[in-house]
């Protein structure tokens, strides 16, 4: 994936070089929201980048005893436009999250150990990927430059 990233920025760093700073700004803005968009549907989803399914969430006995399951999804609130940010430049696309949510997402995005409450011990969370690029997306990047650079 890293391989295609790095052709893709040979393939069009000459190209946008030529660009204005305020074209390449706008197009990175708009690069950036479809990103963050496909980003958002894949944590819909619930899949990581290469297109296997999330790993399961682990039963909790503390919820209430009733027949069924709950099904609840996660990062429901993580993947909205208040926690994940987009930020843009001329030269740079940014998307990610901050603060609290930062260390939420990191936990899962890697596999980390957390504590998840201040009397629960801790607990290894199962690695989901909630940021990365995806075969789709870097298409998807390679078209609206393209897009772009035939409308000059």
């Amino acid at each position: 994936m890293a391989d295609d990233l790095s052709a893709l920025e040979d393939w069009a760093g000459a190209l946008l070089n030529k660009l204005q700073p305020k074209e390449r700004r706008q197009l990175n803005t708009r690069i950036a929201r479809e990103l963050r968009r496909s980003q958002q549907q894949r944590m819909v989803a619930q899949r990581n980048p290469d297109g296997t399914a999330y790993a399961p969430r682990k039963a909790r006995a503390q919820l209430r005893q009733k027949q069924g399951r709950i099904k609840r999804k996660m990062f429901t609130k993580l993947r909205q436009a208040r926690y994940l940010k987009v930020q843009s430049t001329a030269n740079t696309i940014g998307i990610g999250f901050l603060g609290r949510t930062a260390r939420i997402a990191r936990i899962h995005q890697y596999g980390l150990r957390d504590r998840p409450g201040k009397a629960s011990p801790d607990t290894r969370y199962d690695r989901r990927e909630l940021l990365g690029f995806s075969s789709d997306d870097l298409e998807m990047i390679r078209d609206r430059l393209v897009d772009h650079l035939s409308a000059n």
